[in-house]
């Protein structure tokens, strides 16, 4: 099975191909992020590299630090990046990428439950898991850029515990989901033997799983989609 390290290594190179490719008008374009352009996802993701970067490296030197100062602040960031010029805001993500490649591996040797602020106080989050946490930044952003590359794109690996994530987080009334293109299924809450089934292709499921709109390939058995509120 790929490491998410590994997995995240990929998806980076994917994303930066992705966004060198991009021609300079399509960077004002609407992204699939309500509000937000191109270059605010691409901004995020350069902001979101930067942050996760500085907290690995202070947890490396033994002076933990925040990922962002305030929510607020995080807000003015991604808005002030994504006016520069595309070139800048490129040039930002391909730093902001490579700062956290070099302290990646920081994570791996963190114990389990091992944890980091996001904000002064704020939620708490597993410094452990930080590639796997980047890993759905990337690869769920970069599906948002609506630029040529979608859920349909994931490695099967990749949406798979994607969607391990979001049914492990669930707490709403139970149904199943099942894939119809791997022989994989999960439970989402504690569903009975005949509770709703959500079907469609892996990819498709797991986008849908972190609260985007729905393929027209994914159906339920109720024929109403269960609501995945706040995901």
């Amino acid at each position: 099975m790929t490491s998410p390290t590994a997995a995240l290594a990929a998806a980076t190179d994917r994303v930066l191909a992705t966004a060198r490719a991009l021609p300079a008008a399509d960077w004002t374009g609407p992204s699939l992020c309500a509000g937000w352009t191109r270059a605010h996802v691409l901004a995020h993701l350069a902001l979101n590299a930067e942050s996760l970067a500085g907290v690995l490296r202070g947890i490396r030197e033994g002076a933990p630090v925040t990922m962002y100062s305030s929510d607020r602040a995080r807000g003015q960031d991604i808005t002030e990046l994504a006016t520069a010029a595309p070139q800048v805001v490129l040039e930002r993500l391909v730093s902001g990428c490579a700062a956290l490649t070099e302290v990646i591996d920081v994570a791996a040797g963190l114990a389990p439950g091992s944890t980091f602020e996001r904000t002064p106080g704020g939620r708490l989050m597993p410094a452990d898991a930080v590639p796997h946490l980047r890993l759905r930044e990337v690869e769920i952003h970069h599906a948002d850029l609506d630029a040529g590359y979608g859920p349909a794109d994931w490695p099967p690996t990749t949406a798979m515990a994607f969607l391990h994530d979001d049914a492990a987080r669930y707490d709403g009334p139970g149904f199943h989901v099942v894939a119809t293109d791997e022989p994989a299924r999960w439970a989402f809450g504690s569903p009975a033997a005949d509770a709703a089934t959500v079907s469609g292709p892996l990819g498709a499921l797991a986008w849908w799983a972190t609260g985007r709109e729905a393929a027209p390939v994914v159906s339920s058995t109720t024929g109403t989609l269960p609501r995945l509120e706040g995901r």
